[in-house]
């Protein structure tokens, strides 16, 4: 899995490629929790995510609750299979997809 991180003001862009998976899923977690303090608007671009995890969902989920105090989260770029994952645990109900 490859992270990139775009700042743009109180903007941040998180680009995921690769798998999202238990051995991945820390790392993301990691540059979250570490970029999203001044942060009002995160964008989660998984335009190149190829899979997503439980561990990768508990990642996505907390990130989602980090955020909701402080501004919001946008999930964009959704590939049909990580969208079907959304679809089957609920998660499109939870995030903000777009």
């Amino acid at each position: 899995m490859t992270i990139k991180t775009i700042a743009n003001g109180t903007e941040m862009t998180i680009a995921v490629a690769g798998r999202l998976d238990t051995t991945t899923a820390p790392e993301l977690e990691n540059t979250v929790k570490k970029l999203t303090d001044s942060v009002t608007v995160l964008l989660l671009d998984l335009e190149e995510m190829e899979y997503i995890s439980s561990a990768g969902l508990r990642v996505l989920l907390s990130a989602q609750k980090q955020m909701n105090g402080k501004g919001k989260m946008i999930v964009k770029n959704v590939s049909a299979e990580v969208m079907e994952i959304f679809e089957i645990t609920g998660f499109t109900d939870i995030l903000t997809i777009k």
